[in-house]
């Protein structure tokens, strides 16, 4: 089977090989560009506790994070029982999907310049959320923010929480890293 290639490349890849890698490689100190940081992927992870009584939300919630990412998300399942909970070891309690590549780029523009400034009383994502080793992570309470769901047929509102994961040696270039990606933080105190 012939696979046709497509020619496309996201616009913040382009912007980052063409503005942002060298930038950060003079700010930054690098003498090679192979050192500056990058995006390396995006994990998208869906805690369903409710999972448990409804099944049915599963597929809902399955649905919506797909139209979400463009790709199809994965089963988590429980590692343990926890009786106070009613959940066995085995059943699925959540859902994942990890984005790299032209998909990841896709997902953070959008997330960045569209979905970001449609949250209620944004003024910017905490810079305290890094993990020490160049990641970052937030958490968003719905995902009506997103511009490919439709609000009127949203049957269940969810959260998820996001993963940022970059090739930065510390927390402080892969701040500089996404603040050049044009990603909004607060204010610095």
């Amino acid at each position: 089977m012939n696979k046709k290639k497509s020619n496309y490349v996201p616009r913040l890849k382009t912007y980052y090989r063409e503005k942002v890698r060298d930038v950060l490689k003079k700010q930054l100190g690098y003498k090679n560009v192979n050192q500056v940081p990058v995006l390396k992927k995006i994990v998208i992870n869906i805690g369903l506790g409710e999972a448990v009584s409804d099944p049915k939300v599963l597929d809902i919630v399955k649905q919506d994070i797909s139209r979400i990412t463009g790709q199809a998300a994965l089963s988590t399942k429980a590692k343990r029982p926890i009786s106070n909970f009613k959940i066995r070891k085995g059943l699925v309690i959540g859902l994942k999907t990890t984005l790299r590549g032209d998909r990841m780029y896709e997902f953070f523009d959008r997330f960045v310049n569209v979905a970001a400034p449609r949250i209620r009383d944004f003024r910017g994502f905490s810079r305290d959320s890094f993990d020490g080793r160049g990641c970052y992570n937030l958490g968003l309470t719905e995902q009506t923010i997103f511009p490919e769901i439709e609000y009127d047929k949203v049957k269940k509102v969810f959260g998820m929480d996001i993963a940022i994961v970059t090739t930065a040696k510390n927390d402080e270039d892969a701040l500089v890293l996404l603040e050049k990606m044009g990603m909004p933080f607060t204010r610095k105190k």
